[in-house]
């Protein structure tokens, strides 16, 4: 029988946690690759937009006139690298956007994640979502999924930039002042040892999922619980 955590706040990672990490990799960074280019170019008084190619010069070191063309080959490097830069989170998250509204993307999650979701929320838990992915862009995934318009499932949408990096201490700390809680009562629920790691030191609970064919699927959890789905994962609001 699962022994539930006791917790007022589930945060959830997206990639291998609730989807699998083809659905970033493969649907979501093929659709926008060969978007990038003719989105700069057709929104060019747009100041998110700006403002993300002015970054991926800044950090890039590309001169600050350095055309489209430029700023695309920096941006498919970086997506080959799977790093996460805010700017191109921030572009890739518009063009996201478009294709959910348009219908053209659904994001495909695991079996198991929907029904968790739902019994977190009836158990007056509060949901939460924290991911390298911008937050615009998380919200337009769980508008069109394979389980339906999840978006009132969450109450918060956090990112690099609204939080800081997944991979350090001070960003969980940043994220329980937001919540309004103590960092006992917020589980995070992701596949990555590290990121657990960082939210341990904050002090929060933590739940590693070890999926069967996902990059950290067999990887060393330590002293995180590891489960292979959130069948395995129950949530006890506290009094």
């Amino acid at each position: 029988m699962t022994t539930p955590v006791a917790a007022s706040w589930v945060v959830l990672d997206i990639e291998g946690t609730l989807t699998p990490t083809s659905q970033v990799h493969e649907v979501l960074y093929d659709y926008a690759r060969p978007r990038l280019g003719p989105w700069i170019d057709a929104h060019p008084r747009d100041p998110e937009v700006a403002d993300a190619v002015s970054e991926v010069r800044r950090e890039a070191g590309l001169p600050s006139d350095a055309g489209t063309e430029r700023v695309v080959a920096v941006l498919h490097e970086w997506m080959d690298a799977d790093r996460k830069a805010t700017p191109l989170k921030t572009l890739q998250g518009l063009i996201w956007q478009r294709g959910y509204a348009d219908g053209e993307l659904t994001t495909a999650l695991f079996p198991d994640v929907p029904g968790a979701l739902r019994r977190y929320r009836r158990r007056g838990a509060g949901l939460a979502i924290f991911s390298s992915g911008s937050a615009a862009a998380q919200i337009a995934s769980f508008s069109h999924t394979t389980d339906g318009d999840l978006r009132g499932l969450f109450t918060h949408h956090f990112d690099t930039a609204n939080a800081g990096p997944k991979r350090v201490a001070g960003s969980y700390r940043a994220m329980t002042e937001t919540l309004g809680t103590e960092p006992g009562r917020v589980l995070f629920a992701s596949d990555v040892p590290a990121e657990l790691d960082a939210a341990a030191e904050a002090g929060w609970r933590t739940v590693g999922l070890a999926r069967p064919g996902e990059p950290f699927g067999e990887a060393d959890f330590g002293r995180h619980r590891a489960v292979a789905s959130f069948d395995d994962v129950d949530v006890e609001v506290p009094a």
